[in-house]
């Protein structure tokens, strides 16, 4: 069995290297044919080289050929064939090998450029495991394959294997390495009922997972989709090469056919020169480099998003990427947590603070409102013992009323608990805490108000440095919110965004981003993905901050596998460096070209020369556009 493995392991890196292997053929091929042609064997040698002709050349001439045919347009790849074949009818046999072996050299390591990017897609897929342990009954674990796995099953998974399938933890306690989903390093805890996803590891607890998702719907698996479709797709720059490639080489086999005439009668070149001249020109005229100056930079960048948690869906999102000049945020879960938390807690002189907090949250415990959760929350925070199975009457809109102890009490809004008494209590607290951006709950006893509690949806750390780093980056961040205006106001000053606009639905974040593109024409929104689906998809760029929901993934031209803003400086920053290495490779791809057929009309470069100044400068714009593989940026 290890053999076999073996053999096809082998099998593969031959296939994958067969055009470099094919080139370095040739090239040796070409030494023994320069070595008989010194020593007059003429006839040897040509055969010799025409065997490097073949064997360096037929991946690439299959491929300009089927390209030909399949487009109705001549290639690069032709005008090598071409360039070649003219080299060889005017006796320059070394020279078109030469070419041949080059040209095919170039070739191999553009397509090992392609590979490495497409290794990292590869790298994904061996994460994900392909058995499972499933747990039936009282029985033995027994092993299967992970596309055996249904919805409810459950499986074990022990510390220091890979997670095989979405689900919720059923049984047991650990720390998950989410790097494959987040591009996190740093490990999370985990407990009963926490989501898991497949291709992350569990460091250390025994853990029973129920499976919630077949094998073929699991987050991972959605991630190398997207992936593998965002490689497939063109940017606008990439499309204009291909189309421009087309034109050009019929405007340098016009150029060549002159070039074969007109300076035997105006310069008074012999036939030989001027065939040989028009020669290096189909040589060194040839957009290769220019051709290779997008795609490897590209896809590399796209594989260095989808390592760090950022999944772009094409190369146009990426151009698009670099050019934002406003990005509209949705509040809630974007730049806060989303849930609310106990900010204050004032309580009346005469009582107790804890015992105070323990009655209030006793009561609170009671309901299922997010404000009367957070206070509960609160309450265990502070270690306070809470009283269970208080007798309340819950009334909706306004809040909650109790007896303890043959005391009443009552928990809720100003108007609820008396709203005069609400705004006297502590000296006017009330203001200054709504003047914040929080709300305010009161407790209030026979005596009066007894404690009130502030809450707020709190911004997230990491949320005000991302803005700050997107400002400095020279992108005004508008917070976009259906909060009233004071809230508003707070948050977005706690958050430091440019502005804010308050008291928005969806439809009219809509009509926002439709008057921020007319002002500032690209514009990116970042959304849950969920309500904010219509602003996301107007946007110049869309964002789902998903957290690895299905929604997200499924949303939005960019994916951020964890709710962390600063992942969006670092697309940013990614594109941006995407876009100049790009103009780099152009303009250079461009100069050698200029320099290399000026050289050549002023007979100051051979066709080896020209040779390798072009198939030089190919290999240069590959391996420059390689660069965005780097970790990161």
């Amino acid at each position: 069995m290890n053999s076999n493995r073996e053999n096809l392991s082998l099998n593969e890196k031959i296939s994958e290297h067969k055009e470099l292997i094919a080139a370095l053929v040739a090239g040796v091929i070409i030494l023994i044919a320069w070595r008989m042609e010194s020593t007059s064997q003429m006839t040897a040698a040509i055969m010799a080289y025409l065997s490097a002709f073949v064997i360096g050349g037929y991946a690439k001439a299959k491929e300009g050929i089927e390209d030909t045919l399949e487009n109705k347009s001549l290639n690069v790849e032709m005008l090598m064939i071409l360039a070649a074949i003219g080299s060889a009818i005017i006796g320059y046999w070394t020279e078109g090998a030469i070419l041949i072996f080059i040209f095919a050299l170039s070739g191999a390591l553009e397509t090992y450029a392609m590979n490495k990017s497409h290794r990292e897609i590869s790298s994904l897929m061996e994460l994900q495991p392909e058995e499972a342990w499933l747990v039936r009954g009282g029985f033995e674990p027994i092993k299967v394959s992970v596309n055996e796995l249904n919805v409810n099953d459950h499986i074990l998974v022990k510390p220091g294997e890979r997670i095989p399938a979405d689900g919720a933890i059923f049984k047991g306690t650990s720390t998950i390495d989410e790097a494959a989903i987040t591009g996190e390093s740093m490990p999370v805890s985990k407990n009963i009922g926490d989501d898991v996803f497949a291709g992350t590891v569990n460091l250390n607890g025994v853990l029973t997972i129920n499976v919630t998702k077949q094998s073929s719907d699991t987050l991972f698996q959605k991630i190398i989709t997207l992936v593998q479709s965002a490689q497939s797709e063109k940017s606008p720059s990439q499309q204009f090469i291909e189309r421009f490639e087309g034109a050009y080489v019929k405007g340098v086999l016009l150029a060549v056919a002159l070039m074969m005439v007109v300076p035997h009668y105006l310069l008074d070149w012999d036939w030989t020169t001027t065939f040989y001249r028009a020669m290096v020109l189909l040589v060194v005229a040839s957009p290769c480099a220019l051709v290779a100056s997008i795609m490897p930079a590209t896809l590399s960048a796209i594989s260095n998003g989808a390592r760090n948690g950022i999944l772009v869906k094409g190369g146009v999102h990426l151009e698009h990427l670099s050019v934002l000049r406003v990005l509209a945020v949705d509040k809630t879960g974007t730049l806060t947590q989303g849930t609310p938390a106990v900010t204050d807690f004032i309580v009346r002189d005469d009582l107790n603070e804890e015992h105070t907090l323990a009655m209030m949250a006793g009561i609170e415990a009671q309901s299922n409102h997010p404000l009367a959760r957070a206070i509960t929350n609160y309450a265990k925070e502070q270690q306070v013992v809470i009283p269970h199975g208080l007798e309340i009457e819950d009334i909706p809109g306004f809040g909650l009323k109790a007896i303890v102890e043959g005391h009443k009490y009552a928990i809720g809004k100003p108007d609820f608990v008396g709203k005069e008494l609400a705004i006297n209590f502590k000296n006017g607290a009330l203001q200054t805490l709504a003047e914040e951006g929080k709300t305010v709950v009161f407790l209030k006893d026979e005596h009066g108000i007894a404690a009130l509690v502030a809450l707020k949806d709190v911004v997230r750390e990491e949320a005000k440095q991302a803005v700050a780093s997107l400002k400095e980056l020279g992108i005004d961040v508008i917070m976009l919110t259906g909060d009233n205006e004071t809230t508003a106001k707070a948050i977005a000053q706690e958050a430091g965004v440019t502005s804010y606009v308050a008291e928005c639905l969806p439809e009219t974040k809509v009509e926002h981003i439709k008057q921020y593109k007319k002002d500032y024409e690209h514009v990116g929104m970042v959304g849950d993905g969920i309500n904010d689906a219509p602003a996301l998809a107007t946007a110049s760029v869309g964002i789902a901050m998903g957290g690895g929901t299905d929604v997200a993934l499924e949303t939005a031209d960019v994916v951020l596998m964890k709710n962390d803003l600063s992942k969006i400086a670092y697309a940013v920053k990614l594109s941006r460096k995407m876009q100049r290495i790009v103009k780099q490779n152009v303009i250079f791809s461009l100069a050698v070209i200029t320099l290399l057929i000026i050289s050549n009309f002023f007979q100051a470069i051979s066709l080896p020369f020209g040779v390798i100044g072009h198939e030089g400068s190919t290999i240069l714009v590959i391996l420059n556009g390689l660069r965005m593989l780097s970790k990161k940026i």
